[in-house]
């Protein structure tokens, strides 16, 4: 399944509310807030770019914040960091978990989440084969967008 960070904010948002309800955690308006700005960011973003998103409209709007709120994301399924960029994204489908694939245009900065089964398939087979137990899974992919290569796909 391949779909685009740029989610729908509403559809995320309403399901991060009762995927929170249900786990008996809290979605606070400071992180509702970043949820917000990650889904209608069309690009990643960084801890500090979220920030400044929220000086003005959050009082309490400081570093520690901002890296509370990602971190209840993070570990709510709600939200993916991109690990070569230092950013983070909103995640399309919080509804399962799910180990993701991000596609990375180096020119314009998009970012496409996939949900390849075939993909984790082939990890695991290899992981299996090297005797490798792994913690965490984050496979990103750096290149240029269609958009990016005039239209030319590989």
């Amino acid at each position: 399944m391949n779909r685009s960070v740029a989610c729908s904010g509403r559809h995320v948002l309403d399901i991060a509310e009762q995927l929170c309800r249900g786990r008996g955690v809290r979605l606070t308006p400071q992180r509702r807030r970043v949820l917000e700005i990650l889904c209608d960011s069309s690009k990643p973003m960084g801890a500090y770019d979220i920030l400044e998103r929220m000086q003005g409209q959050v009082a309490s709007a400081k570093p520690p914040t901002v890296y509370r709120a990602l971190e209840f994301l993070l570990g709510q399924g709600l939200a993916h960091r991109i690990e070569s960029l230092n950013a983070y994204v909103s995640c399309i489908h919080p509804e399962h978990p799910h180990a993701s694939q991000f596609l990375i245009c180096r020119e314009c900065g998009e970012v496409r989440e996939l949900e390849s089964r075939r993909v984790d398939q082939t990890l695991e087979s290899a992981l299996k084969a090297c005797g490798f137990q792994a913690d965490s899974q984050m496979v990103e992919v750096t290149g240029r967008c269609l958009r990016c290569s005039g239209g030319r796909s590989v």
